[in-house]
This record gives C-alpha cells, sequence and structure tokens, in this order.
C-alpha cells in the first residue's frame, strides 16, 4: 500500500486543436463481464458484511483468471478506437527521453559510479570507473543481458565491499518483491553460489569484505522480519541469524553509518523505531541496543566522530529535532539537543559531512536545505524563489568533501543535480534532464500553488501546472491527483510525459490533501487512524474548489491516485461521484477492512498505525465508514478506469477486481467501468525504462477520450 511511485514521470507534442470532441463512434453495444455471486458471511464485533466476491481471492483459482482474462478482454474491445492513440502517446512520451542517456557520476571509495542506458535497450547498465573519469570504464551490471527470457526483471541493493572486489545485489523476477540475493566477484565476473532466497535485495558488508550482512522476508507475508549473517562462499543454510523481529507489527533491516564505523539494525513501524550497532571491523560480535522501543519515540541515527546524531519527536517534538549522543552511552537520558524543535518547520533529516552539517527542513510546504559548519563560523540556507519546486540532496556518499549534491526541479523546470560547494558557496549544474523533440521551452509553461478551504476551515494546497494563455472559463480539463497516507509527500515535480497532457490543454493539479507531510507532521496526524476522513473530503473540497474558481468545470474534471491514493480514489467516488468525468485508480487499496483483518496478507500487521487495527470495534466502524468496496452504492458513478498487477504483494489484486465486480452490480448509467490487470507485474508495473510508458499512455489515452481528444 505504500510510497507507488504514482502516475507520471515522462513527455509531448501540442495539439492545436486540443479541444476540438471527436464524433468518432465508440463501442456501445459491448456487453460488460459479470462476475459470479458466492455470498461469504464476514462477521466480527456482531457486524455481518455480506461479500458476494469474496471467492476472487484465490490467485490459483482457474475461474478467478478467466474472469480477470474476461475483464481484460472487455477493456481491449472498449478502449480499442483509442489503440493508435495509445501507440502514439507512448512513441511521443518516449521521443522525448535521451535513450543513450548517463547519471552524474558519484566519487565513493577510489572509483566513479555511473548509470547509463544505451539507444534501443530498456534497462541500465552500471558501471565505474578508477581514480578518473578518463579511465577504462569496468561494467558491474549489464542488466539488459541479465533480464533475457524474463517478463518482469528489477535489480536493486547493489552493495560494493570496502576492497572493491565484490558486489552484492538482488533480483526479483515475478514483481512479488521477493529478491534472490547473490554476490559477484568484480574482478574476474563470476557470480558466486551463494543464492539467498527470499530477502529484501538489500544488504551492507562488514570491513572484513567477507562478511555480509542481509533481511530475509517472512514467507507468508513479505514482512521483512529476520537479519542474517553470511560468509561469502560458504553453505548458505548455515547464515547465522542475528535477529528477528517477533512484533509482528514492525519490520526490520540493516546499514552502515557513513562513517564505515558501525553495522546497525534498524526496527520500525508507523510510530516506533528502534536500532542496535556493532563495530563494523567486529562483524561476528553482538549488536547492542542503542534505546529500546518506547511507543510513540521515533528516531534515526547518523555517526560522526564519537557521537551518533539523532533526528527524533522525543519529549513532544512533533515537527522532530536533533541532538546527540556519545557512542559510548547512547540511552535517551544522555541525548543533547543541537536544533530544537520548532512549530512551523519539519525536520525532515540530516547529511553529515567532515566540516559541515547538512539539515533538511520544510517551511510552509516548501523544501529548504540548511548548511552549518560544525565549528559554528557558517549557518545559511540554500535560496530557492518558486512555490512548486522540490530540493533535496541526492548521493552525498563522501563523507570529506566540501561539496553537497542536491537535486532541484519544478513543475516547469527538469530535474538538476547541482554541486554546491560550501566553502566558497558556488554552484555548478552537473545536469538538467534534456527534453528532446525541441518543443519544450519552460517559459511556455506556468506553475502556481493556491489554496482551498476545506470542510472544516482548514486550508488545503494545492500546486498547479499549465500552458501560459489558459483562460479561467471552466472550460479546461483538469487532472487532479493525490496520495494523502503515511505522511508521504507528493511535492510539486517535473514531469515529460506530463506533457502530452498540459500540451493538450490539460491543467495538472496535486492537492497536498491531510496523511501526507506537506505542511509538517500535524498535516499527517490529522489524516489518519481516526482522522482518515480528512484526506477524502480534503480532495473533494479541493475538487470544489477548483470548480468554483473556473479552473475546470465537472464535466472536464479527472481524478488520479495509486495505492493508497487508489484508495482516495475510491473514497471520493463514493462521496462525491457527480463532480468527476472520469477517474484512474491505479493498483487501489479499496477492500480496507477485510484486508486489515487478515493478518495473512503482506503488510497488514504493520499498518495498524496508519490505518487502526479493526479488531478493536472503534477502528472497526471507523474503517467500514470510508472503506471504497464496503460503500459501494445503487448510484451513478464517473467514468473509471482500474489497473492492478496479478502478482502484486502490497495491495493484492482481489481488492480492485471485487471492487470493479461490486461497481458493475451497483453503479447506473451508462459511464463507463474499466478493470485492466497486468498478468505479469506486481505493484510497480512493468519493468524497463519504456514498458512503464506504456501503462502511462494507457491511464492518458482514457482521460484524452473523455474529452474527444483523439490526437
Amino acid at each position: 500500500m505504500k510510497n507507488l511511485v504514482l502516475f507520471s514521470i515522462v513527455t509531448l507534442i501540442f495539439a492545436a486543436s486540443c479541444k476540438e470532441k471527436d464524433t468518432t463512434e465508440k463501442p456501445m453495444n459491448i456487453i460488460p463481464p459479470k462476475a459470479d455471486k458466492i455470498a461469504k458471511n464476514l462477521e466480527i464485533h456482531g457486524d455481518v458484511r455480506v461479500d458476494n466476491y469474496y471467492w476472487l481471492n484465490d490467485r490459483d483459482n482457474e475461474e478467478v483468471i478467466d474472469y480477470l482474462e474476461r475483464e481484460n478482454d472487455y477493456y481491449e474491445k472498449m478502449t480499442a478506437h483509442t489503440k493508435d492513440f495509445q501507440k502514439d502517446l507512448f512513441e511521443e512520451m518516449k521521443s522525448r527521453i535521451k535513450e543513450d542517456d548517463e547519471s552524474v557520476p558519484y566519487f565513493y571509495n577510489g572509483y566513479y559510479y555511473i548509470t547509463r542506458y544505451e539507444t534501443g535497450f530498456d534497462y541500465p547498465i552500471y558501471s565505474r570507473k578508477k581514480d578518473s573519469l578518463n579511465a577504462e570504464e569496468e561494467i558491474l551490471f549489464n542488466v539488459n543481458e541479465m533480464a533475457k527470457g524474463h517478463s518482469y526483471y528489477n535489480l536493486r541493493g547493489i552493495n560494493v565491499s570496502r576492497d572493491n572486489k565484490w558486489a552484492a545485489f538482488g533480483v526479483d523476477t515475478v514483481s512479488r518483491r521477493k529478491y534472490t540475493l547473490h554476490i559477484k566477484n568484480l574482478e574476474t565476473g563470476e557470480i558466486l553460489e551463494d543464492a539467498i532466497p527470499l530477502t529484501t535485495g538489500s544488504s551492507t558488508w562488514a570491513n572484513d569484505n567477507a562478511t555480509l550482512f542481509y533481511t530475509r522476508k517472512d514467507e507468508q507475508t513479505l514482512r521483512s522480519n529476520q537479519i542474517y549473517r553470511h560468509k561469502k562462499g560458504s553453505d548458505v543454510s548455515k547464515d547465522e541469524m542475528v535477529y528477528e523481529e517477533t512484533d509482528e507489527t514492525f519490520g526490520t533491516y540493516v546499514y552502515k553509518t557513513k562513517s564505515n564505523e558501525f553495522l546497525v539494525i534498524g526496527s520500525y513501524s508507523t510510530l516506533t523505531s528502534e536500532f542496535q550497532f556493532l563495530d563494523a571491523n567486529d562483524p561476528d560480535g553482538d549488536f547492542k541496543i542503542f534505546q529500546e522501543r518506547t511507543r510513540g519515540l521515533e528516531y534515526g541515527i547518523s555517526h560522526y566522530g564519537d557521537h551518533f546524531y539523532i533526528v527524533t519527536n522525543k519529549d513532544g517534538a512533533t515537527n522532530f529535532k536533533l541532538m546527540k549522543v556519545s557512542e559510548e552511552n547512547t540511552g535517551m537520558d544522555n541525548w543533547e539537543e543541537v536544533i530544537g524543535h520548532r512549530e512551523d518547520v519539519l525536520l525532515e533529516g540530516i547529511e553529515i559531512f567532515k566540516d559541515y552539517l547538512v539539515v533538511s527542513e520544510r517551511n510552509n510546504g516548501l523544501n529548504k536545505i540548511r548548511i552549518m559548519r560544525w565549528d559554528e563560523t557558517d549557518d545559511y540556507y540554500l535560496p530557492f524563489e518558486s512555490e512548486t519546486y522540490t530540493a533535496y540532496p541526492v548521493r552525498n556518499v563522501e563523507f570529506d568533501s566540501q561539496i553537497l549534491r542536491y537535486s532541484y526541479n519544478s513543475l516547469t523546470t527538469p530535474a538538476s543535480v547541482i554541486d554546491f560547494n560550501m566553502a566558497t558557496k558556488e554552484k555548478e549544474i552537473k545536469k538538467e534532464t534534456e527534453v528532446l523533440g525541441g518543443k519544450f521551452k519552460k517559459e511556455n509553461y506556468e506553475s502556481r500553488r493556491v489554496w482551498a478551504t476545506a470542510t472544516d476551515g482548514t486550508k488545503i494546497p494545492i500546486s498547479m501546472v499549465y500552458r501560459k494563455g489558459v483562460e479561467l472559463d471552466g472550460e479546461n480539463p483538469l487532472l487532479l491527483y493525490a496520495y494523502g497516507s503515511y505522511g508521504s509527500t507528493i511535492d510539486p515535480y517535473f514531469s515529460t510525459v506530463r506533457l502530452s497532457l498540459l500540451d493538450r490543454g490539460f491543467i495538472y493539479a496535486i492537492a497536498h490533501v491531510r496523511g501526507g507531510q506537506y505542511l509538517g507532521r500535524e498535516w499527517y496526524e490529522n489524516g489518519k487512524l481516526l482522522t482518515k476522513m480528512n484526506t477524502f473530503t480534503d480532495f473533494v473540497d479541493a475538487s470544489k474548489f477548483l470548480i468554483a474558481e473556473k479552473y475546470t468545470s465537472k464535466d472536464h474534471l479527472y481524478a488520479s491516485g495509486g495505492s493508497a491514493g487508489g484508495l482516495l480514489m475510491g473514497a471520493v467516488v463514493n462521496l462525491a461521484p457527480d463532480i468527476y468525468n472520469g477517474v484512474v485508480a491505479a493498483v487501489p487499496f479499496v477492500d480496507v477492512v477485510t484486508t486489515m483483518l487478515d493478518d495473512s496478507i503482506p503488510l497488514t500487521t504493520g499498518e495498524y498505525d496508519e490505518w487502526g487495527n479493526p479488531n478493536e470495534e472503534e477502528y472497526y466502524h471507523y474503517m467500514k465508514s470510508y472503506s471504497p468496496y464496503d460503500n459501494v452504492e445503487k448510484k451513478g458513478y464517473p467514468n473509471m478506469l482500474v489497473t492492478t498487477g496479478l502478482h502484486d504483494s502490497q495491495v493484492q489484486y482481489w481488492e480492485p477486481a471485487k471492487w470493479v465486480a461490486k461497481l458493475r452490480e451497483y453503479k447506473t448509467g451508462d459511464d463507463i467501468l474499466l478493470l485492466h490487470t497486468n498478468m505479469d507485474a506486481g505493484h510497480g508495473g512493468a519493468s524497463g525504462r519504456f514498458e512503464a510508458l506504456k501503462e502511462v499512455a494507457m491511464d492518458y489515452a482514457f482521460i484524452l477520450d473523455m474529452e474527444g481528444i483523439t490526437e
């Protein structure tokens, strides 16, 4: 349900006749599929829910697969008239992307590391060069070769040993986020036989270059629950479990501090964290508790000198503060304040350098980067002027450096990677993402931030972008996007893909609804658990504001969201179905009560602090009051496209499948309802650089078709 990279990312061409309605005959006599109704009573707290489509919860049932394939066939027939347009959109989006592209190299432990793409290929090539960018390239992984024969392939977690001779990496070929960990000899190219299944794909080397720590997952729930120690070249079955997270509401992971001095095991839930640490030069030693978990205490640790630095909400610091403690005695009673709590500033994280501390903050929704010398001789912020930008540190792996690398982009400005010299205060733009085709000019677009008023009087920020010259006459098609859960903030960002909407007359807007963290931690707290309804009403109120201010109208307003944002879509079409012409819900979490009552499903127990535990009656009834599946009614719903992946481990395919089946039973009117299941993919959709664009083209073609835009 978490952290889906949602609905956009890449490119388009201006169509002058963008608002002409198409009179092409649409398929009107195609009969939608009908799922069998098999009543199942679900009873708890004296309340009975009758679920007629519960039987779809069986991936191995041939009748389930048959139903999904019939829905896919219906989708194909209903959208046959847009197939050429989808191909054109895909090619248009792809044409804006530099195929033979590469990342800005970063230097670490004697090597420059580079990720690059070659024309005609979908996957990255990971390489490095020793000491100088003029040195001979050493290919670490050519994922195009590795992915041959697989319909899905994801390589992640590349982790190079300190002696630069070994690389651990994880591979998933199913899209269930079950990675097999491998080790490669970077001198000979040999892949060792130590294949470790059912991991997160991430790992970390101890300083002996022989001991690898990694995280295993529970086979059924896929919860990250065990940390193992592996000796390179040894029998995997003999690996030693060094930690097991027995609390089902927690997950665990392992990493090494930037100082390379400590191995750290982290345990996390929505509200609480705990860390253990071990000298990285003593991999066979025992981990020591940093500060034992206390419900509601969140903290994260970084190491510098002989101290740990702690970002924490200790003592009611809702927006977090920075503290430090000696590595000799790390208990909470010894923590000292470095940067105090501020009511109007969210402290999001820190980067530690030998001479500088870099602090990422958020004030009034806007990113701030603060630079402080350890010797206190300088303390300043990087200047940013827009209200619709995103800026954050990236790839600062070197400890002894005066260069801060950060990324900057805005709704109208492609992403840049910038090196900033913290001593001289000079900056160098290392790269700005190139938009090919020669048609994109920044000055042709403008962005703004506006504020809607929610039902309870709260001001809801909305960031938007459009081509210059748009008139506020209520006739503009507008796509409103939001996520609104887990404190995940959707910052305004540039997308070459999105140009395919903007250049056809669309306004694109992001509603920064409660449940995210755009306006600080309280913004999140007021959109979760028993205040979750604020997320949904904020979106509806933002929609009504955009209509009232004539940015758009009911006939031209569209909404989109994925995962927990798909839950948002499901809730708003129940609350206000008449104010949207079309809705795209990607991998939507829509059967909230049933899922949260099933602790065998991946993520469920770890989600109790986000949604509540429906085994407790108060949370059960509150969840039921907004769960999209439980609140489908006999009424008109907007045109809807619902997408899912058969192998999704986060929002199981049966949630959207059941939801669509029930909507088909209850919906009135002639509005279109489509379900498309990717039979090869999971939560993140298709793998490969360009394959994912086909899914975006599918979504955009659906929305554009609603506007009668066909080219």
